[in-house]
């Protein structure tokens, strides 16, 4: 197995990351991706669907964390969305409405730096391949190159995260809220360097996303944010999804840390792209349902496959690709912030998907659970759509 990818697979393994770039890296051979190949109170819409098998999934991948945890799940069946949360108070699971309240998504924003992407591609506005560096009125540093597939496909070389990062660590509740243009055309300027020719290898860098994102909002003369909600989350009527500065205080769940208590939000400058989307349950079903309209180019060519990891793992654009012993297709993104912890795995083919949002750390032993639940349910999902008469 390539030992890069062992190391890029450190959070799955209850190793800890030296740099605070929380966002949940894709699975390999890590005990996460072999179960998404191997498995498979109060709902909103077809209740029925909460069998006891999701109820028994959903304890059993919540024993471990603490009193407030909440989980808000959107269920998809042949385009049928069923919502269902829950919060845990005193040990006992308690059902909630919380489709419309707001997570911190981690590095599901990667799939939506993708989808804007793709969507200037699609309108002619510029090419895969062509150079973010001829973006910019300064020579990256060593002459560098890099392509928008590159970035959006962890193909670029480029670290996880730029070595002058730390310098903008003044506050480490809140650490990407200071790192901003100035440091980051700098680092392009005197310090980016990677660890291997770009598209050779699968290397996951936030930095890499986050720079695709800048770069977006640089070439079309606006900030990333308002390129993303013009471009991608009105389009899709995501009217409860945000990106900082905005502020959805009034619907936020709070992240709590691996004990259960409260801890700030991150607020992202000029590595929005990475990671900064807050959204909810039902605004995130709208854009997995758009996934299966085939007339939606820019979303079609996100999950194409761009780049081959192994016999089971693909990336395509911002979407990992993850081929199952039962014969489908998952793509999939996940993230995990000081407070949250999200996954997202989509069938196209047969209109089913999980979204699953928490306020679990992405710093707690035991948040692996998060992802193994969500490919657990899509393993049930499948199963129930096997058994329900066409």
């Amino acid at each position: 197995m390539n030992r890069l990818l062992i190391c890029l697979l450190a959070v799955f393994t209850g190793n800890r990351l030296q740099q605070p770039s929380l966002f949940l890296q894709p699975p390999d051979r890590s005990a996460t991706f072999q179960h998404a190949i191997q498995t498979g109170t109060a709902a909103t819409g077809d209740s029925s669907y909460i069998t006891q098998q999701v109820r028994a999934a959903i304890k059993l991948h919540t024993g471990e964390f603490p009193s407030k945890t909440q989980l808000s799940l959107a269920l998809i069946q042949n385009g049928s969305v069923t919502f269902y949360g829950v919060i845990k108070e005193q040990g006992h699971l308690i059902a909630v409405n919380n489709e419309a309240r707001i997570f911190e998504t981690g590095s599901i924003t990667k799939v939506f730096t993708a989808t804007l992407l793709a969507d200037l591609v699609v309108q002619k506005e510029l090419g895969l391949d062509d150079r973010i560096d001829t973006c910019y009125p300064f020579a990256f540093n060593k002459g560098m190159q890099f392509s928008f597939r590159q970035l959006a496909n962890h193909t670029s070389g480029l670290p996880r995260m730029p070595s002058n990062f730390a310098a903008a660590k003044t506050s480490p509740g809140n650490p990407y809220r200071n790192y901003n243009r100035a440091l980051l055309e700098d680092y392009l300027k005197n310090e980016v360097t990677v660890l291997q020719a770009g598209g050779e290898k699968y290397a996951y860098s936030n930095l890499g996303a986050g720079l695709l994102g800048y770069t977006l909002g640089l070439i079309q003369k606006t900030s990333f944010p308002l390129l993303l909600k013009k471009r991608v989350l009105t389009p899709f009527n995501m009217q409860h999804t945000y990106l900082y500065p905005d502020n959805p205080e009034g619907q936020l769940v709070r992240g709590l840390d691996a004990a259960g208590n409260e801890v700030p939000n991150w607020d992202f400058d000029v590595l929005s792209g990475a990671g900064g989307l807050r959204s909810c349950a039902s605004d995130l079903s709208l854009f997995a349902l758009a996934q299966f309209d085939s007339t939606r180019r820019q979303l079609a060519l996100t999950r194409i496959p761009t780049f081959r990891v192994n016999d089971r793992l693909q990336i395509g654009l911002g979407w990992h690709i993850i081929q199952t012993d039962y014969g489908t297709t998952l793509y999939w993104h996940n993230g995990g912030t000081a407070g949250y912890s999200s996954s997202m795995a989509l069938d196209p083919a047969s209109r089913n998907g999980v979204i699953l949002l928490s306020n679990v750390s992405a710093f707690h032993p035991h948040k692996e659970h998060i992802d193994q639940l969500c490919f657990e349910l899509a393993r049930l999902i499948e199963k129930k759509a096997e058994a329900t008469p066409g």
